[in-house]
């Protein structure tokens, strides 16, 4: 299992132009990367170069990158560190930014896109199928294996099934939208060609395992709204309907904004994202105000200017890919001890939060913190950052919406005893 899961990041590296790097025996003590290639045989080597090599388009070129790269966004610290652990751990449950107008809110939700690793798919598939993950697979996919006569187990044929490289999708939810066009429909027109139901998937498929992106989502209707809660709570949607019924898994990376001067946070949806955090909690001085506007023009003005800006960007940018890709299949291994669990039980109940949410995501915090950093287990560190971002901006939005959480102060001390 560990082979295959080398072998899977060194195809995604490939394909992320940050291969080459990778492979030197120099570049992972340079950039904090633990060397990897001493466990894989020749032809991995060999075939993780010609994947470099051959690759027919490059899903990271830098004359695609049509937004501002997360290095040049000023300030927001907090912010930028729970996108990258979000983008490890798919079971963080999302992040929420709240803002003013012009706080680069979803400036930073695109510039995570551009940042994440590609990932990799059943070839043509429609739901971004997962060839090593039968659990995740939809089920017109695993009716097709089960239906197969070879005598092999569904996990073999579908690793035996042709893949492909793709980009992270990047599906944003429009206000408007409608449940079929969340869910997915009947496809009249394939229909009627084929003479039997066709399914057309919707967004929330298009979406898997990529960024599912909400703007204003505060705004947002309310059916809409509970289908996104269910999906982030079940990880996957059901769809009966016309006489067809489908069912496939959703496990986006949620990125959700919202402006409390255009309305309230609904408490519900509140609850069921991990980490709410306010680019207003720290505003900027006069001298990071000035560089983030330098920023903005530097980039905006094009040409050489910019052309010189990506270039900087490109070597610390390729080592955060490089550490998403295998943060992402060694999360796993990452432990979490009973009295680490305790620590994070009695923060949360310090810090007022209701229900058990705020542990759990807390947890899941501190372990992608944990393999983003290379390590099997969690530390103090790692802890400390857990609390910051998934309890004390809980506790801090459920007492007062309309004032962003200090997140630089500790959570609040234990009630007094009864009288």
């Amino acid at each position: 299992m560990a082979r295959r899961r080398i072998a899977r990041a060194a195809r995604l590296l490939a394909v992320a132009g940050c291969a080459s790097a990778w492979l030197s025996p120099r570049a992972p003590a340079a950039r904090g990367i633990r060397p990897q290639t001493a466990t894989m045989t020749p032809e991995e080597r060999i075939a993780a170069m010609d994947a470099q090599e051959g690759a027919a388009k490059d899903v990271t070129a830098r004359s695609e990158q049509d937004g501002l790269p997360l290095s040049m966004v000023v300030g927001q610290d907090s912010i930028k560190t729970a996108l990258l652990l979000a983008s490890v751990n798919r079971d963080m449950g999302g992040v929420l930014i709240s803002g003013g107008r012009g706080t680069a809110k979803s400036v930073m939700a695109r510039a995570l896109h551009s940042l994440l690793p590609p990932i990799e798919v059943v070839k043509d598939s429609k739901y971004n199928a997962d060839p090593e993950n039968v659990q995740e697979i939809d089920s017109l996919l695993r009716k097709q294996l089960e239906a197969m006569d070879d005598g092999k187990k569904v996990t073999e044929r579908l690793a035996d099934l042709d893949r492909e490289i793709i980009k992270a999708p990047f599906v944003q939810i429009p206000l408007n939208v409608m449940d079929d066009m969340l869910l997915g429909s009947i496809d009249v027109e394939e229909s009627v060609k084929q003479g039997k139901s066709v399914f057309q998937p919707g967004l929330l498929a298009r979406a898997h395992r990529g960024v599912l992106y909400v703007d204003d989502i505060n705004l947002l209707d309310s059916e809409a709204t509970n289908i996104l809660l269910q999906v982030i709570s079940d990880g996957k949607v059901i769809v009966e309907r016309e006489g067809i019924s489908v069912t496939y898994a959703c496990k986006p990376l949620l990125i959700a904004t919202f402006n409390p001067e255009e309305g309230e946070m609904r408490d519900h949806l509140l609850d069921r994202i991990a980490v709410s955090l306010s680019a207003d909690a720290a505003p900027l001085d006069i001298t990071q105000r000035a560089e983030a506007v330098d920023s903005v023009l530097t980039f905006a003005a094009g040409g050489e200017k910019r052309a010189k800006a990506l270039d900087e960007d490109m070597e610390a940018s390729d080592a955060l890919r490089s550490r998403i890709i295998f943060a992402r299949e060694e999360i796993g291994d990452v432990t979490l001890s009973r009295d680490q669990l305790v620590y994070l039980c009695e923060e949360a109940v310090r810090a007022g939060c209701q229900g058990h949410r705020a542990d759990i995501y807390a947890a899941e915090v501190a372990r992608a913190s944990a393999a983003l950093a290379g390590r099997t287990a969690v530390d103090a560190e790692d802890l400390k950052l857990a609390v910051k971002l998934a309890i004390v901006p809980r506790s801090s939005f459920v007492a007062d919406m309309e004032e962003p959480p200090d997140l630089d102060m500790p959570p609040p001390p234990p009630p007094p005893p009864p009288p």
